[in-house]
């Protein structure tokens, strides 16, 4: 079984739902707190024990490679203003030398199209896929455990083949907007998924366990891509390629607890920005009375 060393981050949306933020800012570079959505992601990857780090970029995505370059001025001027801990910081997050590939998706062709173009970076070996506009936070905050991907490696191990699909419960009524998995028997802490279909008409819906955007995959999924039709909203679906994969590979669920938070879109993104900050310790007593009275004054103009 080979160890799990890559992982492959698809960057090259236009990210219209915020614009005009999004118009010269990438999406993936929007903050929560502090750090762009993408480092929340890259780090989540870095804790699992990925190696190396494969983005699939777009036009005006340059800032994405430049962000995790080298920046040798800035820490020349962190280190001569005394500024030990930010410097600190910048250096950790910084990826080693030679661990990141950047490569341009350049037509919007969807995610199992993204995914493609990272065919001959990736080789063949199984990789991690990681939706960066999909933010994770553990069942005990963002600072418990090592995370998501971490614990779909474990699984992985133990099932000792297969592919692994991170899956979490949506509200019934909401199924049809997702990519759903049909539940088996269990195995190891995880499940054998018997289906899954891209956004499913109502009454056909397999269960309410929608996959949340983190990925073990096999390098066969590449041969089934390179001729994979469009499906939903006209794009090559990736689920439609893992149900043809699914005849010649076990797929397993690894039902995660936390929560997941869609970036990508406009309350998902300001609800991760208040559920991180109020997990930091320097934050937390500082927001939380604003917040109090921010919505008692909503509740006193009649809103809910």
């Amino acid at each position: 079984m080979k160890k799990i060393r890559k992982a492959v981050f698809p960057v090259g949306g236009l990210g219209t739902r915020f614009l005009p933020a999004t118009k010269t800012v990438p999406k993936e570079m929007l903050t929560i707190v502090d750090k762009p959505v993408i480092q929340y992601v890259v780090d989540e990857a870095r804790r699992a024990g990925i190696e190396h780090f494969i983005f699939v970029t777009g036009r005006n995505k340059a800032v994405i490679e430049d962000y995790f370059d080298s920046q040798v001025e800035l820490y020349a001027t962190l280190e001569a203003r005394g500024k030990t801990q930010a410097l600190k910081q910048m250096l950790t997050m910084q990826p080693p030398a030679g661990t990141t590939s950047f490569t341009r998706q350049q037509e919007p062709l969807g995610l199992g199209h993204a995914v493609w173009c990272a065919r001959d970076l990736v080789g063949n070996e199984p990789f991690a896929l990681l939706l960066p506009d999909m933010l994770m936070q553990g069942p005990n905050g963002e600072k418990q455990g090592k995370g998501c991907l971490a614990d779909m490696v474990a699984l992985y191990e133990k099932a000792g083949r297969g592919n692994i699909i991170a899956v979490q419960e949506c509200a019934p009524e909401d199924a049809h907007k997702y990519g759903i998995v049909g539940k088996g028997q269990e195995v190891a802490h995880g499940f054998e998924i018997t289906a899954m279909v891209e956004k499913p008409a109502k009454g056909q819906v397999p269960s309410n366990l929608y996959i949340n955007g983190r990925y073990i995959l096999q390098p066969e999924i590449f041969s089934i891509l390179a001729g994979q039709t469009r499906g939903a909203g006209d794009e090559i679906q990736l689920t439609d390629a893992m149900v043809k994969l699914q005849g010649k590979e076990p797929f397993y669920g690894y039902h995660f607890k936390g929560r997941t938070y869609d970036c990508g879109s406009k309350i998902g993104f300001i609800e991760a920005n208040i559920a991180f900050a109020l997990e930091s310790a320097d934050l937390h007593d500082q927001l939380e009375a604003p917040l109090a009275v921010a919505l008692a004054e909503l509740r006193n103009r009649g809103r809910k």
